[in-house]
């Protein structure tokens, strides 16, 4: 297929399952039996909203700065801004979304659906890393050694921090506060 027409497929599977799994999610949320009710205070609500921010923040940082392992991608770029944070920015922040939405949703369809998408998050970053380094000509591993799995936990963090792009950071600032106030009426 070449690598212009894996993508076209690969994105014309992804979103023949992705959109009607949203859709049943819509159609089904809040149903099954409630496995918890956390109480969500003042203060644990603006954690929430801090956390969607950073959520959101991997996500349109890595798609700004994609990682140079990426389909597309040349590999052999060093390490920039969002991979010294970690270096699956979108997968982990789709993860990081989804954990957060499983705080104030404890219906057993919620949790299917967020747990599932968390699930998917790691386990889609683990595979991604085992078939690089299974695949790997000597350009991956030593990405891989250096950026973290794990966000924030690697020794270059504050350097990550430095080097995202102001636009990607305002981006994601304004997507997380224009969620916030819609999301009563889109969700």
């Amino acid at each position: 297929l070449g690598e212009g027409g894996f993508l076209g497929l690969y994105s014309l599977v992804a979103l023949g399952i992705f959109v009607p799994l949203v859709w049943y999610y819509f159609a089904h949320k809040h149903a099954g039996p409630l496995l918890w009710a956390l109480p969500i205070g003042t203060g644990a609500r603006w954690v929430l909203y801090a956390g969607m921010g950073v959520a959101f923040t991997l996500v349109v940082c890595s798609l700004v700065q994609p990682n140079p392992h990426s389909v597309g991608q040349d590999g052999i770029a060093p390490p920039r801004g969002v991979h010294w944070i970690t270096r699956h920015g979108t997968f982990l922040g789709l993860g990081l979304f989804a954990l957060l939405h499983l705080v104030p949703n404890g219906y057993a369809a919620d949790v299917a659906f967020f747990g599932g998408m968390l699930l998917f998050s790691v386990v889609g970053c683990l595979h991604q890393d085992a078939r690089k380094l299974a695949l790997d000509d000597g350009r991956f591993r030593p990405f891989w050694e250096q950026t973290p799995f794990i966000p924030f936990t690697g020794s270059e963090t504050a350097r990550g921090l430095r080097e995202l792009p102001w636009y990607g950071v305002a981006g994601a600032i304004v997507l997380t506060v224009a969620l916030r106030y819609f999301h009563r009426a889109l969700f």
